[in-house]
C-alpha cells in the first residue's frame, strides 16, 4: 500500500490558509469587486478615459485576489477526493499526482502569506523604478541595462503591466538610466525591498580578455501617489528642460522636441520623461513621479527625525544590498537575507520570487521581535 499521509502537511495548509482569510478580509474584498463591476458597467464609464482605466485595472487586481482566494479554497477541499482516489488506484503516478498538488498548494500559500506582510501606509499602490549605472564604466551600463530586462521579465511573468517612462543610452552599450512603472496589487510593497546597490562580478565582455570586473548599479524604487493627493511645487523651485526623445545611438525617434526633464531645485531631484507622444503629456507625467518621490523624501526625512529623537538610528540596507557573481563561480546572494541562488540566468530572466519573499520576510522581521 502507497504511503498517502500526508494529514499534518494538509492541516498546516488548512491552518495558513485560514490565518490569510483573517488578513486579507475576504467579505470586503467581496464588497470591493462588487462595487468596482457597478462602476465599470457604467454606460458613460469611457467619457473619461483615465478614470475608467483607473476603475477596470482595479477591479482586474481585486477580481485576481478573490480568485485566488476563492481556487485555494476548492483546491484544499479537493486534495481530500485526490488522496481517496489515489487510494484506491494505489499506484506510483497517483500518489505522484497528490504530492505535486499539495507542494502547488504549499507554494501558493507561501506566496499569499508573503503579501499578508505588506501593510506599510504606500505599500498597494503601484511602483515607479528608477536604475542608474554606478561605477564600473561600460560594464556598469550593461548591467544596469540586465537589471532594466529582469524586473520587467519579472513582471511579464506575472501578468503584471509595466511601462517605460524613459530611458537613457550609454554611448557603447547598456543604459545610463531608466524609468519604469509596474502596475500590480501591492507593486510597491512588493518591489520596494529591490532599492539598494546591486554588484555584478564578470569576466568582462568588454575589457581586457580574463580579466574579473566589478561592476555596480543602483535600483530606486517610489511608490505612485493618486492623483489626488498632490504636493505643492511652486513653480520657482523647478526647472523645466525640453530636448528630443532618443533611442540607442542617439538616433531620433520623433522629430519634436517632446521629451521634459523637470529638476526639484531645492532638492536636486530629476525626473525625466520621454515615453509619451507631446510635451504636454510628458510634463504632467514627469510631475506625478517627482510629486511621489518629494512625499517619499519628506516621509523619510520625518522618520529619521523620529528615530534620532528617540535614540534608535538603526544602519540602513547598506550600499550592496545583493551580488550577481559571474566568475569565478556562479551565484546571486542577497546580503541582508542570506537568500541566495547558483542559477543566475534564470535571475536576469525575472525569477525574482525567493529574494523578494526573502526581503519583506527580513524588512518585517525587526518589528515582530
Amino acid at each position: 500500500m502507497i504511503d498517502l499521509d500526508f494529514s499534518e502537511r494538509i492541516a498546516a495548509a488548512r491552518s495558513t490558509f485560514r490565518d490569510i482569510q483573517s488578513v486579507v478580509d475576504v467579505d470586503a474584498l467581496r464588497a470591493d469587486v462588487e462595487d468596482l463591476s457597478e462602476q465599470a458597467s457604467a454606460p458613460d464609464l469611457w467619457d473619461d478615459t483615465d478614470k475608467a482605466q483607473k476603475v477596470t485595472s482595479a477591479l482586474s487586481h481585486r477580481q485576481t485576489e478573490l480568485r485566488r482566494i476563492v481556487e485555494l479554497d476548492q483546491r484544499l477541499d479537493d486534495l481530500d477526493v485526490l488522496i481517496e482516489m489515489a487510494r484506491e488506484a494505489d499506484d506510483e503516478d497517483a500518489a505522484a499526482e497528490v504530492l505535486s498538488e499539495l507542494e502547488a498548494i504549499e507554494k501558493t500559500l507561501g506566496d499569499m502569506e508573503v503579501q499578508t506582510l505588506l501593510d506599510g501606509e504606500y505599500d498597494d499602490r503601484p511602483a515607479v523604478v528608477t536604475i542608474r549605472a554606478g561605477a564600473g564604466g561600460v560594464d556598469a551600463a550593461d548591467f544596469a541595462d540586465m537589471l532594466f530586462r529582469m524586473y520587467l521579465r519579472w513582471a511579464e511573468k506575472h501578468g503584471y503591466g509595466s511601462t517605460v517612462m524613459d530611458t537613457s543610452y550609454a554611448e557603447e552599450a547598456g543604459i545610463k538610466s531608466a524609468t519604469f512603472q509596474i502596475d500590480a496589487p501591492y507593486a510597491f510593497g512588493t518591489l520596494s525591498v529591490e532599492a539598494g546597490t546591486h554588484r555584478l562580478v564578470r569576466m568582462s565582455p568588454f575589457g581586457a580578455a580574463g580579466k574579473r570586473q566589478t561592476s555596480f548599479a543602483a535600483v530606486e524604487v517610489i511608490p505612485l501617489m493618486p492623483e489626488t493627493l498632490e504636493v505643492d511645487i511652486p513653480e520657482n523651485d523647478i526647472r523645466v528642460d525640453v530636448f528630443r526623445s532618443s533611442g540607442p545611438g542617439g538616433q531620433s525617434v520623433n522629430t519634436t522636441d517632446s521629451a521634459v526633464r523637470i529638476t526639484h531645485l531645492p532638492t536636486g531631484t530629476v525626473v525625466s520623461m520621454q515615453n509619451e507622444k507631446s510635451q504636454i503629456q510628458n510634463r504632467a507625467a514627469a510631475m506625478r513621479v517627482l510629486q511621489s518621490r518629494l512625499l517619499l523624501i519628506q516621509k523619510e526625512q520625518e522618520a529619521a527625525t523620529k528615530k534620532e529623537l528617540a535614540g534608535t538610528i538603526t544602519a540602513s540596507w547598506g550600499d550592496q544590498m545583493r551580488s550577481y557573481v559571474l566568475a569565478p563561480y556562479q551565484m546571486v546572494k542577497d546580503l541582508r537575507t542570506e537568500h541566495e541562488v547558483n542559477n543566475p540566468t534564470a535571475v536576469f530572466d525575472g525569477d525574482l520570487d525567493g529574494f523578494i519573499a526573502a526581503g519583506i520576510k527580513w524588512r518585517k522581521r525587526p518589528q515582530d521581535d
